[in-house]
């Protein structure tokens, strides 16, 4: 399932979206379908990566302090 990012059009709010075939994101906020797609940056993380490696943020989508992505990664142990 792929996720995209956008930015609504209409009131700014920026969000990622599980899209489904040829289904078409809304904006939660506002629900209009004026929408910009960003480009989305991924992170891989492996067993052992150096501490300057790391994400720079928590997961967008699930707030998981591995980074973004993380969510959708099995537990490397």
């Amino acid at each position: 399932m792929p996720i995209f990012e956008y930015i609504c059009k209409e009131c700014h709010h920026q969000f990622e979206a599980l899209v489904y075939g040829k289904e078409k994101a809304e904006c939660p906020k506002c629900h209009t379908k004026k929408l910009a797609p960003q480009l989305s940056v991924f992170a891989v993380s492996a067993k052992g990566s150096s501490p300057s490696a790391a994400p720079a943020g928590p997961c967008g989508s699930c707030g998981d302090p591995r980074g973004p992505g993380a969510c959708s990664m099995r537990d490397m142990n």
